[in-house]
């Protein structure tokens, strides 16, 4: 699940914890464990975002996010139809 999870910040960008939980339906642990092999390879940066509540009580899964370094790829609806083709 390593290369899926690196395709999808590849072609999101930069997706909270929650997103990726959601999206590969796998528990929060699980992801921040693969996640940790892309941070220690430089390819993503994880950064925290502060509670837009001011309550400080938000899921940390909804304010950890997670930034891909590495290149970018492009959403297939981005990608000119006379490439697809």
């Amino acid at each position: 699940m390593l290369i899926p999870l690196k395709n999808y910040l590849a072609t999101q960008g930069q997706a909270s914890l929650d997103e990726l939980s959601k999206h590969f339906k796998s528990s929060p642990d699980a992801l921040r464990g693969m996640l940790s092999h892309w941070l220690k390879k430089g390819r993503v940066r994880k950064e925290t975002l502060a509670c837009n509540k001011g309550c400080a009580s938000c899921p940390p899964e909804q304010t950890e996010i997670y930034c891909w370094l590495g290149p970018r790829v492009a959403k297939p609806e981005q990608i000119p139809h006379s490439q697809l083709v």
